[in-house]
């Protein structure tokens, strides 16, 4: 590959120049910084919480965001993940059905009452999933996917080492009572901040209330269990949670003027805790932050050249959106973004691979750091095309 040149400077508000170099693949997921808010004290009623901001990552509210408590169903964020990851990958389609097992149909707790050979889409499931916490769903979901509950249980718990989480293990799919079955607050906001890289999954838990099966005599009225989609402006998701063990857990998103925040209770002793220490989370984060938009999740941010792919010019896009987060009435200063490209690519390459890593830095530290990676299919190139690439070096 030909070394790739400085991308053109540009203003967004700032003065933003961007570097390309080439680096050696290390695996680096989210990192993230806790911000001076130890002082603040909104989670009084909740073992644990923490408040990020979604595309940075940046933290703006910890309290004891590392303990290892029972995450009842918020589990199902990793559920819904790797069926959002299947999705994407052709591996399902939303109007797929799929017949209900003898297991699934017979999950206790939270369900949409499926029964034993029973079919249901893949939209349905997921809307079950999502809005009515459906235990029997998510079984029916899980075995779809991998083939069995414990297949898939093990898809999650690799998904949880890819995201760089060293303090979450899942038993089941479900997030039911189990031995050994565990994850933080901070944990939880990493994998929510994965689930929201694929925006249609706001399209479900933001529903309110829904039915299935309607017009039919099995017809099943879905409300959310998340009471803040109704009553907190940009609120659209994500996931609650109870067991007598864990108490009352939330996972939650919202969005206002461009920015998307996420914050996690767990082990609020009422919902009425659960939901007024989120509300306080999030009108803290919308009180005191702002943030600014500098790149959309696929778009383009350069490209370089190889001469042994099929097409030479090989374009690399971003794997998410990409966002600056500051103090309300901060002056801007020179804001910096470096794209990093791996040295040790090698052909064949899907779609998606990635490929490097854009970083946003203020001069100093690092604010935010992104995936990188390839919007098409790449191959070797053939024998005629190296020719005539060759013959035309001369020229």
């Amino acid at each position: 590959m030909k070394k790739l040149s400085i991308i053109s400077v540009f203003l967004l508000s700032m003065l933003m120049s961007q570097s390309v170099v080439f680096a050696q693949h290390n695996d680096q997921h989210i990192s993230m910084e806790v911000n001076e808010s130890s002082s603040l004290d909104l989670a009084k009623n909740s073992k644990s919480a923490i408040l990020i901001e979604r595309d940075t990552g940046n933290i703006l509210y910890d309290k004891n965001s590392d303990e290892k408590l029972p995450p009842a169903s918020m589990t199902k964020i990793m559920t819904m993940l790797l069926i959002m990851e299947a999705i994407e990958k052709g591996e399902l389609t939303l109007d797929e059905k799929v017949k209900v097992s003898e297991k699934a149909s017979s999950m206790g707790g939270s369900q949409i009452f499926l029964e034993e050979g029973e079919e249901m889409t893949v939209d349905d499931l997921l809307k079950g999933i999502a809005v009515a916490s459906g235990n029997d769903a998510s079984v029916a979901m899980a075995e779809r996917i991998a083939g069995s509950e414990e297949a898939f249980v093990e898809m999650m718990n690799k998904k949880v080492k890819y995201l760089g989480l060293t303090s979450t293990k899942f038993q089941n799919s479900t997030g039911l009572p189990a031995e050994d079955h565990y994850s933080t607050a901070h944990d939880m906001a990493v994998m929510a901040k994965a689930l929201l890289k694929y925006e249609a999954i706001t399209n479900y838990t933001s529903i309110y209330e829904d039915y299935l099966r309607k017009g039919t005599e099995k017809e099943f009225w879905l409300v959310n269990t998340n009471k803040l989609v109704r009553f907190y402006e940009g609120v659209d998701g994500l996931k609650t949670g109870f067991t007598n063990e864990a108490k009352y857990c939330l996972t939650a998103t919202a969005e206002k003027d461009g920015m998307r925040t996420i914050a996690v209770v767990m082990g609020a002793k009422t919902p009425k805790d659960r939901n007024n220490e989120i509300s306080k989370l999030l009108d803290y984060a919308y009180a005191k932050f702002d943030t600014k938009p500098l790149y959309e999740k696929n778009q383009v941010v350069t490209s370089f050249e190889w001469l042994k792919a099929n097409q030479q010019k090989v374009d690399v896009v971003t794997s998410d959106s990409v966002s600056i987060l500051y103090p309300k009435g901060t002056d801007l200063d020179k804001v910096e973004t470096k794209i990093t490209i791996y040295k040790d690519i090698t052909l064949p390459l899907e779609k998606g691979t990635v490929v490097g890593k854009l970083q946003v830095t203020d001069g100093e530290q690092v604010m935010s750091e992104t995936d990188l990676m390839i919007s098409e299919d790449v191959e070797h190139a053939n024998l005629l095309q190296l020719f005539k690439r060759t013959f035309q070096s001369f020229f």
